[in-house]
């Protein structure tokens, strides 16, 4: 039901993301160093670090919401400072404070944005994708009142209603219960399986990542210092217990 088609321009051999030598700084203040990454299309991306490590930063580079201070970064092709549109209309993303008019629905809500995305029939998306969400008990409540985990998933609804074919998750487990959690970990591995979208996530919780992600990488103090499948990572660390043990290791490996 995506409203995109593809255009004579799109390149569909290009990957889904792709940085080059990116950097970005806050001033005199470089939270982002040189990376390097590549991500194809249908992976579940992993995107791991400290806090101020610099992930969101990546991130809202890659939404076209700040432009790198240097380097390239592109989304589908599209570079996300000279083709922002193109960029645009292939995302959605879940920031890590979702943000809604409190007094309208959920649908209300969520159909403002389809008609900013320029879905064509957007009430129609709109039930569609509450009912693929398994949310549609929300569509008629007023936001205002929702608890943490519901914002969140009328949250992933205003995100995939236009059928983004990459979706940026910005610490997405954050004030969660483990119910929520869960149902996040299900509805992210659906979006991919069912709708083949592309996930980028970021978060500081590799133990999620490795029930989720397909690959993953670890950025610290801006500079990517990991980046393999999970299959690998776990290959390649087979002596550790857990997942946050080897996530201690690679950072103390980069130090």
């Amino acid at each position: 039901m995506g409203n995109h088609v593809m255009t004579e321009t799109e390149q569909p051999s290009a990957p889904a993301i792709e940085l080059e030598a990116l950097c970005h700084s806050y001033g005199d203040t470089e939270v982002l160093r040189h990376i390097d990454l590549r991500i194809e299309h249908g992976e579940i991306f992993g995107f791991l670090g400290h806090n101020g490590a610099g992930k969101t930063t990546a991130v809202n580079i890659l939404t076209t919401l700040i432009a790198p201070t240097a380097g390239t970064a592109k989304v589908c092709g599209f570079d996300v400072a000279a083709q922002r549109h193109e960029v645009t209309s292939r995302i959605g993303y879940l920031p890590a404070d979702v943000r809604m008019y409190p007094h309208l629905t959920a649908r209300e809500n969520v159909e403002f944005f389809a008609k900013l995305s320029g879905v064509k029939k957007p009430s129609t998306a709109v039930d569609e994708t509450f009912e693929y969400l398994s949310c549609s008990d929300l569509a008629d409540k007023r936001v205002g009142s929702f608890s943490t985990g519901m914002r969140q998933r009328v949250g992933i609804a205003q995100a995939i209603v236009h059928r983004p074919q990459v979706l940026f998750l910005d610490e997405p487990t954050s004030g969660l219960d483990p119910v929520g959690v869960r149902q996040l970990r299900e509805t992210i591995i659906r979006l991919n399986a069912d709708l083949g979208m592309t996930v980028f996530m970021n978060t500081h919780l590799l133990s999620e990542v490795a029930k989720v992600c397909t690959t993953i990488g670890v950025l610290d103090h801006g500079e990517l210092i990991y980046k393999d499948t999970i299959a690998a990572t776990t290959e390649r660390f087979p002596d550790e217990t857990s997942l946050e043990d080897i996530y201690v290791r690679m950072e103390r490996s980069a130090s």
